[in-house]
């Protein structure tokens, strides 16, 4: 006996249906059966299919749910350094430059001291914003929806091996 492919390799799975499924009988008049042999209906299949698509389609809407809320907290905890930077970097500016500003003035000029002042602050802003930047590059977006909807198609054609 030779096999379908020459006889020189192993048969393409593809071939053949999947374990536990006869193919359909040449008049296509009978339903397609499992191994307990419980006759199904085309329509019955057809409704399964569509049960099965939609359950999978409101499981990757609300995974996309979960991973938006994580992104937009992240972003929400970046805006809101930023802001702080802003109304620190305000406060602080206000309040100790003129004390500091005041205090240098006596020793080396009010237009040196007031150069001075300036100069901390603006690495003190500075270096919030760098927090706030680095929050906000942390947000990873919707990495594990893109992931499980890019397996839809190997699973809707029956190859969820080539998903693992």
């Amino acid at each position: 006996m030779s096999s379908p492919n020459g006889g020189h390799a192993a048969p393409d799975p593809g071939l053949y249906p999947p374990q536990g499924y006869r193919a359909a009988e040449p008049g296509g008049s009978s339903p397609i059966e499992t191994s307990n042999d419980t006759p199904r209906s085309l329509g019955e299949l057809i409704s399964e299919i569509t049960t099965d698509l939609s359950t999978l389609m409101r499981q990757e809407v609300e995974l996309a749910k979960a991973e938006l809320t994580q992104s937009a907290k992240r972003a929400g905890k970046g805006t809101g350094l930023f802001a702080g930077a802003g109304g620190a970097g305000h406060f602080v500016l206000l309040f100790l430059s003129i004390s500091l500003w005041w205090a240098l003035g006596d020793h080396l000029g009010y237009g040196w001291s007031a150069l001075i002042v300036a100069i901390l602050w603006g690495i003190a802003a500075a270096v919030m914003a760098l927090m706030g930047k680095k929050e906000f590059s942390a947000i990873r977006g919707l990495d594990r929806t893109s992931e499980t909807l890019g397996k839809i198609p190997n699973a809707v054609k029956g190859n969820e091996q080539e998903n693992r």
